[in-house]
């Protein structure tokens, strides 16, 4: 039985991955900060809660505690957790406006690999998604056609774009230090959520095929790469 862990997995892209690899067989935990929506989903998608807040050591901690202690170990982990951060101009952006933004999207999926590294180890085949997004590739934020063809809606978020081009540059990093893991960052696509007012041009079940297709690589598997439905993204 494959264990799979999903940060932020009471709603749209982790939700709708947690109830497909459900279906293929999955023993899934939901993490979640809220405890009521957490364990609402869980109990709708026939998965486990975990108490999850990943900008918290001691939350992770524990959620790492609970999972050795009734799964013994991880087999895959999707950081699929992250927020939009501020909608802030070049001229009007200062530090603090990043902060959280990077501690969700950055630092979150930091404090989830150090902590399940050794749970992950313990697997014949150890699996992490990154879930990214179009708008932390540079090459496509610098050529203003593909920019446009990827983003139709677009708003100055500093902080997502740049707190997703730094979680890219970790997958690489981690990939190439930890070659025992399928370790890759992926591109779900212009899905329609919360983060966009659901204005997106796809659907929740479309964002997240590429997340799931990740989740069930095998040794012999990509890693270190970018990735969306249509292929290689351009970092």
């Amino acid at each position: 039985m494959t264990t799979t862990l999903i940060t932020g997995a009471n709603k749209s892209l982790g939700f709708e991955t947690a109830r497909r690899l459900i279906a293929a067989g999955h023993t899934v935990y939901i993490g979640a900060r809220d405890p009521q929506r957490g364990k609402e989903a869980a109990a709708t998608l026939g998965a486990r809660y975990v108490p999850l807040d990943v900008t918290s050591d001691e939350s992770v901690d524990n959620a790492a505690t609970q999972i050795e202690a009734e799964a013994g170990g991880l087999d895959v982990l999707i950081n699929n957790a992250g927020i939009p951060g501020q909608v802030r101009t070049a001229r009007d952006l200062r530090a603090d406006d990043l902060r959280q933004t990077y501690d969700v999207n950055v630092f979150g999926p930091v404090r989830m690999l150090h902590r399940f590294l050794p749970l992950l180890e313990r697997s014949a085949n150890p699996v992490v998604v990154n879930v990214s997004s179009g708008l932390g590739s540079i090459a496509t934020a610098t050529d203003p056609e593909a920019h446009s063809a990827a983003v139709p809606v677009w708003v100055p978020a500093p902080g997502y774009g740049s707190s997703k081009a730094a979680l890219n540059m970790l997958t690489v990093q981690y990939a190439r230090q930890l070659p025992e893991l399928r370790i890759n960052t992926v591109d779900p696509g212009y899905t329609a959520t919360d983060f966009n007012g659901h204005s997106g041009d796809q659907t929740v079940e479309q964002g997240a095929e590429i997340i799931v297709r990740l989740a069930q690589i095998g040794p012999d598997g990509p890693t270190g790469e970018y990735l969306s439905l249509t292929g290689t993204v351009p970092w």
